[in-house]
């Protein structure tokens, strides 16, 4: 590898000492061009400072960005309308409390985030949004944002810092019943939200995050910038946004129509607008997609749409993600409080054979462990955990259940997810388990999101869906550590708890690395959850679509979509 240290030092004397050293790696190949892509992204070097360093090294290193069929940017015609199949939005359309995935694909077309996680697609993972640049100080405490001038409500009101620091003000309130506090929580409280001018933010932290700017970007995906003073519970009937399409009409459980934002920022969309139509479930969507009553199906599970996936009439758009299901079972109560009996209900299962049967081989197995292939921080050094009858049995008798046991399963109508529950049930049956299912939808299932109000916090057996992030500290935090608001298996293990404070504080790939095999060690020896796979994002169009842009939580984007008109 040919070194021009001319073009490095034009980086390097514009670079802090953090951002620095990860040239220094990537340099000596400690960093691959794809981690160092990831890294530099996160502590703020631009995407031209990423390519004169990817330049300045011969182009180099042995690893290149993940590929992707979604986001092909050429319209076909402007103007027009784009007609989206999505799931029936789970309750009011409010940027604070929303959860479900229908309620997700409003956010993305009327509102932006601070920064956009680009994780799965070619790139830099973390690209400017509504903000340009960010960098943190020395231990990661303080992570300072600079914002995108010009940028204009659609009422016509100016974005500025004051709008910003009273959307994050309202979504790390401990008072308000913000879903981001899931993310927030012991990290980030009002106060430390501070306008430093007009066109900059500061953000200090309860302690250092070394991925913080993945917390207010689309992973976080309740936080779009709104004006300072919305009120949120009636946000919905406006959608005040800076996003690339305006609302014009909702109907509960029906649909949304938007028009183009003549206004934004980036330009406006190809589109003339996009009409959403809501549907109960999958089945639905696919005959409309078949019948041409719509033009998109934003995220699909493969199963049931083998109709899509082997037609060439359709574009697939595949994108690796950190998508999966979690089988939480019951630390604190009997059987599931012996760690023998939870390791059973593991090695029970034929993870290949469920990636092949439920996902048609869109997606990869898991090995019980919030890091996902795609983190750079995996290690990919812990062994794979497989099927084993023989031994299941064997810890089942060690733990005084020789004839097996009964349980009960709790789980949602969503996607593959009750499918998955009769499989689960079925290998469990194998080693002497009799599982019971309860199939409820989404609104019964998860209730308020609050232990004593909800089937999936408060279940024996709970089977749960997790969407995207491009770290895995929501995860690890939220759903497994002893507070952690959506720890469904109510594992408490203060090893665990040290080990993902330091992960989560940590600015470099190794350190992260380091402590995250001991996390996945520890978590397969305990086996608080189970995580049978990692799911490819699909979504569907015709032929005649172009430009449309899969996010890996599930949304679409369509400000660059458009389609030929007949």
């Amino acid at each position: 590898m040919s070194i021009d240290h001319h073009l490095l030092d034009q980086v390097r004397q514009h670079s802090t000492e953090l951002e620095n050293h990860y040239i220094d790696e990537f340099v000596a190949r400690r960093l691959s061009r794809r981690d160092f892509l990831r890294r530099g992204g996160v502590v703020g070097l631009s995407a031209t400072s990423l390519g004169v360093v990817l330049t300045a090294c011969g182009g180099a290193n042995n690893s290149s960005p993940r590929s992707s069929s979604a986001g092909a940017a050429a319209p076909a015609k402007a103007g027009g309308t784009l007609r989206v199949a999505v799931q029936t939005p789970a309750s009011a359309v409010n940027p604070m409390t929303l959860s479900s995935d229908g309620d997700l694909e409003m956010l993305f077309q009327v509102g932006d985030f601070l920064v956009n996680d680009n994780t799965g697609r070619p790139g830099p993972h973390l690209q400017p949004m509504l903000a340009t640049s960010w960098k943190p100080n020395h231990d990661g405490t303080v992570w300072t944002f600079k914002l995108r001038p010009d940028v204009k409500f659609h009422d016509g009101r100016a974005m500025t810092a004051d709008d910003v620091v009273y959307t994050m003000q309202q979504q790390c309130d401990p008072k308000n019943a913000a879903n981001a506090l899931s993310v927030f929580g012991g990290i980030l409280v009002p106060a430390g939200v501070m306008k430093v001018d007009d066109l900059t933010v500061a953000f200090h932290l309860n302690k250092p995050i070394g991925s913080f700017p993945y917390l207010v970007s689309t992973d976080n995906y309740n936080c779009i910038i709104v004006p300072k003073g919305t009120d949120f519970s009636t946000w919905g009937k406006t959608m005040i946004g800076t996003g690339p399409f305006k609302l014009t009409s909702y109907s509960e459980n029906v649909g949304a129509n938007f028009v183009a934002n003549s206004s934004y920022w980036a330009g406006r969309p190809h589109l003339d607008g996009t009409a959403f139509s809501f549907f109960a479930s999958q089945e639905p969507q696919i005959l409309a997609l078949q019948g041409g009553q719509v033009d998109v199906v934003a995220l699909f599970a493969p199963q049931g749409a083998e109709g899509l996936l082997d037609s060439s009439q359709y574009k697939i758009l595949a994108l690796k993600t950190s998508i999966h299901r979690e089988l939480s079972m019951r630390c604190d109560q009997p059987p599931f409080n012996d760690s023998r009996v939870r390791r059973a209900v593991a090695l029970s299962l034929d993870r290949p054979e469920l990636v092949k049967v439920l996902l048609q081989n869109y997606g990869s197995v898991g090995n019980d462990s919030p890091f996902a292939p795609i983190f750079a921080s995996t290690d990919n050094s812990i062994p794979q955990r497989t099927q084993n009858i023989a031994e299941a049995k064997q810890l089942l008798a060690a733990a005084g259940h020789p004839n097996g046991f009964s349980a009960t399963l709790f789980t949602e109508e969503f996607q593959e997810v009750p499918q998955l529950a009769q499989e689960i049930a079925a290998s469990a049956k194998q080693v002497g388990i009799n599982i019971s299912l309860k199939v409820e939808t989404q609104t019964a299932y998860y209730g308020n999101s609050a232990y004593g109000d909800s089937d999936w916090l408060d279940g024996q057996m709970s089977l749960v869906d997790y969407g995207d992030r491009g770290v895995p500290d929501v995860v690890l935090e939220s759903a497994l550590t002893s507070n952690g608001p959506w720890n469904a298996a109510h594992f408490k293990d203060k090893t665990y708890d040290g080990l993902v404070e330091q992960y989560v504080a940590a600015i470099d790939l190794q350190t992260q690395r380091s402590l995250a095999g001991k996390i996945e060690t520890l978590l397969l020896d305990q086996t608080p959850v189970v995580i049978p796979y990692w799911i490819d994002d699909l979504t569907a169009t015709t032929q005649m679509v172009q430009g449309v842009t899969a996010a890996a939580s599930g949304a679409v984007f369509l400000k660059d979509a458009a389609k030929t008109v007949s």
